[in-house]
């Protein structure tokens, strides 16, 4: 490249146009080395590997690059600890990304928790309708900026159960002084109601709950949870999807990286973390029906619903959490209005296409098997 500019120098109009091209042919030919940190251990399916994880996004944005991006993954603890990926990627010193979710970073920002999901909020089409196209994105990339980090949603769990309890729930009042592994606004909203939220990492979880140093655990649902062995430390599994109607996981970009690429390799990083997004949702809507008829018919789980009781209770304390945290903060007001109205616009779609099929045409469904 210096020898064909030199050329281009000998030349008068010629000099101006390698001046010019030159710096962006070099752009584009640059390659990229980065590392990439996560909140999961190494191997943990679904979001450190497997279709739509951390690796197959890292491998997803080498392909789509030809290779002028390549991304190390690092599990937690094998280079940072799993919850301070946040940090490391805003200061952009040792990683350039981290995959998490983003209601870990409460502590930095009560906003962040939204773009993961919202208790009694909207389920996997409604909430990616916000994202992409009710300015959910924009709010999000607000939240992140004085941060120096770009967000990028790259995967999704659905609605989660509940999950797994020592003893069984028969009112509000087993919740008091539970203590319960949950993470985000859901665990403001157990805590509102007299139980002790406690944030684990998932590979910690099923030791916990085990010992008895926690006493109710959620992590995701049936496939993964029986991955991690939850039922052989509760059998009362429980479901609603109050708390997570749509888990939605995030990769976090240093913006100084970031902008350091050239604009088709940014929409690499988005075009990647769009796939894996929907692959992530596809293939574990596909293991969690097997999954679950195991754990009831093969390993004594009791699946079952909480009372309307608790629902209600559960209901009230994060209408009570939310309206005081917008009264607090006008980001958070900013997003808080925007996510239940775009809500109220969905529901009525909702309930008329997908809610009528699931509570009258689905049924007969049954019959064709």
């Amino acid at each position: 490249m210096s020898v064909n500019r030199r050329n281009f120098l000998k030349y008068g109009s010629a000099a101006a146009v390698g001046t010019v091209m030159a710096p962006s042919i070099v752009k584009a030919q640059e390659t990229f080395n980065w590392r990439m940190t996560t909140s999961w251990p190494s191997g943990f399916p679904f979001f450190q590997s497997g279709p739509g994880s951390a690796t197959d996004f890292a491998k997803r944005v080498e392909d789509m690059s030809g290779g002028r991006i390549r991304i190390r993954v690092y599990g937690a603890g094998e280079l940072i600890p799993a919850f301070d990926g946040f940090d490391a990627v805003s200061r952009g010193q040792q990683v350039q990304l981290n995959h998490a979710c983003s209601y870990y970073w409460a502590g930095e920002s009560f906003a962040a928790q939204y773009f993961t999901t919202v208790p009694f909020g909207m389920t996997f089409q409604g909430f990616n309708a916000w994202l992409a196209h009710g300015g959910g994105y924009e709010l999000w990339k607000e939240t992140y900026e004085p941060y120096n980090l770009i967000p990028l949603a790259v995967g999704c769990t659905g609605a989660q159960p509940v999950g797994w309890f020592r003893e069984p729930v028969t009112s509000v009042e087993d919740f008091r002084g539970l203590n319960i592994r949950m993470p985000g606004l859901a665990g403001d909203v157990y805590n509102a109601i007299g139980a002790n939220a406690r944030l684990l990492p998932g590979g910690e979880i099923f030791s916990a709950l085990e010992r008895g140093a926690i006493d109710a655990a959620e992590w995701v649902g049936p496939y993964l949870d029986r991955a991690l062995g939850l039922h052989n430390a509760a059998k009362h599994y429980y479901s609603s999807g109050w708390h997570e109607p749509s888990t939605t996981t995030e990769v976090i970009v240093n913006k100084d990286a970031y902008d350091s690429l050239p604009s088709d390799l940014q929409a690499v990083l988005h075009n990647a973390a769009a796939a894996c997004n929907i692959t992530s949702h596809t293939w574990i809507e596909a293991q969690n029906g097997e999954a679950l008829d195991d754990l009831v018919n093969n390993h004594g789980v009791a699946f079952e619903t909480l009372p309307d009781d608790v629902i209600r209770a559960l209901f009230e304390a994060t209408r009570d959490i939310l309206a005081t945290e917008a009264d607090k903060d006008p980001l958070v007001k900013k997003i808080n209005d925007s996510f239940w109205a775009f809500k109220k616009k969905h529901d009525g779609w909702q309930a008329n296409s997908e809610g009528v099929f699931a509570n009258t045409i689905s049924r007969y469904g049954q019959g064709m098997i």
